[in-house]
């Protein structure tokens, strides 16, 4: 059997899969909840993992049972976020040492997002320069994830074909985008389960990973 080529690119999704700040997400939820007087739940919390922001603001505006609009609780939730990312950015384990050793084999990578520049700049500027080769945002695009079009434009961005890349994702919501879009998807679950599907392969880490193990998800073969 031959061995396995690299990817094309690889496709990046944000919170839960490269940092950790889904528990910032949900700690400023809960305290949105108490200044309004609503109500809010883990249960709640994990609904929205993965999904767009302005959907889940809808979301929470209903569960949460607030009279804000759902920009305005977007734009709180992204200051409480923002601050607490700044101060340290939680990285998941072996996240940063795959993303260099794509850079280094000269696989390009895309960060792909619904979260908002704003709170993305944070993250991408604590990396090494040109870590990814471009950003596709959750303010910057017209229909968010599960819908496919946050990775087409990752891949058009970069010049590839979506069944060329792997998408590394953690949420239902995130996985079921890449996978409409055609993208190979590695799921690494953290805070929800994440379905099996038939474009998807699961690994417990990214700890270990290698750019020649991502192509072989590609190429058919099993990754150790």
């Amino acid at each position: 059997m031959a061995p396995p080529s690299l990817p094309a690119a690889v496709l990046w999704d944000m919170d839960g899969t490269l940092v950790d700040t889904e528990p910032y997400w949900m700690r400023c939820e809960h305290a949105l909840a108490a200044k309004y007087g609503g109500r809010w739940s883990t249960e709640d919390a994990l609904a929205v993992v993965g999904g767009d922001l302005v959907d889940s603001a809808t979301y929470m505006r209903e569960h949460m049972g607030i009279d804000r609009t759902p920009a305005q609780i977007v734009e709180e939730l992204l200051d409480g976020v923002v601050e607490l990312v700044q101060q340290e950015v939680p990285w998941r384990p072996g996240a940063r040492e795959l993303l260099a050793d794509l850079g280094t084999a000269g696989v390009p990578c895309a960060l792909v997002t619904m979260s908002y520049r704003r709170f993305a700049e944070p993250v991408v500027g604590a990396l090494p320069a040109g870590s990814f080769a471009a950003l596709v945002l959750g303010d910057e695009v017209n229909r968010g994830k599960p819908h496919p079009e946050p990775y087409l434009r990752g891949a058009e961005l970069l010049g590839v074909a979506p069944e060329r890349t792997v998408a590394i994702e953690d949420s239902p919501t995130g996985a079921a985008s890449a996978e409409a879009a055609g993208c190979r998807v590695l799921v690494v679950p953290h805070h929800v389960d994440v379905p099996d599907g038939p474009r998807r392969v699961r690994r417990d880490t990214l700890a270990g990973l290698t750019p020649v193990d991502l192509g072989a998800l590609l190429d058919g073969h099993v990754v150790r």
